[in-house]
């Protein structure tokens, strides 16, 4: 057996890690899109490195489109295999996918018309709705915690991670011709607290574990003062200055996460009076997809929803679809909470309310989760006085805030708790992957402290007999 490390390989986007088997099938970890890296991202995501004609079946551990998003550009060069992930990843990716396309193909048209005024030759985008939509065909989606036999050779069972509605661990089991192996991929790990979403849980013993490592060298603080944190922000935003706050958060996940968080505010009485707006097409429908899933909730949150059938919606939050609905928050002149996507701030609607109001001291621009060293939004949250939006410069004189524990990401103690389930001397090889390398060289001390030997940081394009 081969692994290959295609994506996420010293870098936190375009998860990819390709399996070639002894009798020579081909089982593709994750099929991720990077993301914010500029001029080199269009060349990085239709490079795939291998053929997708002869992919077996991917094995998809939860729906972010640094995880999920080539699988229609696959589609559309040849693949016809399976794509097998837990039902909650199917019905997301279903929304998710297709919403990825329309950017692509909105983006695309922009970037056209300047290219046809400089007299350039137009470009294609990596994929259409049309493609989105057929490469649903070949989702199996299965319960978590079912062995499902993909052939005579090759099982997979999904195991909760917590990060993300129906995410899990892809544990695989292989039988080779010198016995079987057991390799388990945990794509992103949550934390061990959710406000939504039930908690990572025990993953069965691996022989080849990969592992992910984004934040191997932070802790979080806790939740309480994360709330706290949250509600200082936009009293101080809204109510002492008079201003919008900017939430550039993640449609799935992260976004239901803040409104259910402000919904508690609501019904605690908490909330100042004023408009909230989740201005983002795939929020809502994203929200229907996790109120469908009620399997994926924490026990608390089940018991919220006895005493609050609508923990994503009050009175005061709208959620905003049409396109001129969105625009007329421009002119929205009182203070208001308005959260878009994207999460990194490098596409969607929240680019244009940065361009509406990061230059006016009276806003804040909060970041909820994690974002690449490349990004708008690392930019901005490192202190750039200056950045570029759609090609023009504006001034950043908002205040710039950021929460670190809304994130979906484990930070480094909790993901070794998380792995403490293994045997560490029966793990012959552990390989971390989606992180920055730095990052990861820290982890990997941390896990050799803990225990862990064995220990891999593969670059991309390296390749492991296993």
């Amino acid at each position: 057996m081969r692994i290959k490390f295609i994506g996420a390989a010293r870098e936190v986007t375009g998860s990819k890690h390709l399996i070639t088997t002894d009798s020579g099938k081909r089982l593709l970890l994750d099929c991720g899109m990077f993301q914010g890296k500029g001029l080199e991202t269009d060349g990085m995501n239709r490079d795939l490195m291998f053929d997708p004609s002869l992919v077996d079946h991917i094995i998809l551990t939860h729906a972010h489109i640094d995880h999920s998003g080539l699988i229609p550009y696959m589609y559309k060069l040849g693949f016809r295999g399976s794509v097998i992930c837990t039902n909650a990843t199917r019905d997301l990716c279903a929304i998710m996918l297709s919403d990825s396309a329309y950017i692509q193909e909105n983006d695309t048209r922009t970037f056209n018309k300047r290219r046809t005024k400089k007299g350039l030759p137009l470009v294609t985008p990596l994929y259409t709705k049309e493609d989105a939509t057929g490469c649903m065909s070949l989702f199996i989606g299965i319960p978590a915690n079912m062995k499902f036999r993909i052939d005579d050779n090759i099982k997979v069972k999904f195991t909760g991670t917590g990060h993300m509605l129906g995410s899990a661990v892809a544990n695989l089991e292989i039988k080779e011709k010198d016995g079987l192996k057991k390799v388990a991929y945990t794509g992103d790990i949550g934390r061990p607290f959710n406000r939504i979403l039930a908690p990572p849980v025990p993953f069965p013993q691996a022989d080849v574990l990969l592992t992910e490592s984004t934040y191997g060298d932070r802790l979080h603080s806790g939740a309480e003062a994360t709330e706290q944190e949250l509600l200082d922000v936009v009293v101080n935003t809204c109510v002492n200055k008079g201003g919008k706050l900017i939430i550039p958060a993640f449609s799935v996940g992260r976004t239901q996460e803040v409104v259910y968080t402000l919904n508690n505010f609501y019904n605690e009485k908490k909330l100042p009076r004023l408009d909230i707006f989740v201005d983002s097409p795939l929020a809502v429908n994203a929200t229907a997809v996790f109120r469908a899933h009620p399997e994926c909730y924490n026990e608390s949150f089940l018991e919220v929803l006895h005493r609050d059938p609508d923990p994503f919606g009050f009175s005061s939050l709208f959620y905003i679809t049409r396109a001129e609905d969105s625009k007329k928050l421009n002119d929205h002149k009182k203070p208001c909470v308005i959260i878009s996507a994207s999460g990194m701030m490098e596409a969607g609607r929240v680019k244009h309310h940065l361009a509406n109001n990061i230059s006016d001291p009276k806003n804040t621009v909060l970041a909820v989760g994690y974002c690449a060293p490349s990004t708008l939004g690392a930019r901005i949250l490192r202190g750039d006085r200056e950045v570029s939006i759609h090609g023009v410069v504006h001034e950043v004189k908002a205040d710039v805030r950021k929460i670190d524990s809304f994130s979906g990401h484990a930070d480094y103690r909790e993901m070794i708790d998380f792995l403490a389930c293994q045997d560490k001397a029966a793990v012959q090889k552990l390989f971390l992957v989606h992180g920055e390398y730095e990052t990861q060289k820290k982890y990997m001390a941390s896990l050799n402290e803990n225990g862990f030997g064995r220990v891999e940081i593969p670059a991309k394009g390296q390749e492991y007999e296993i």
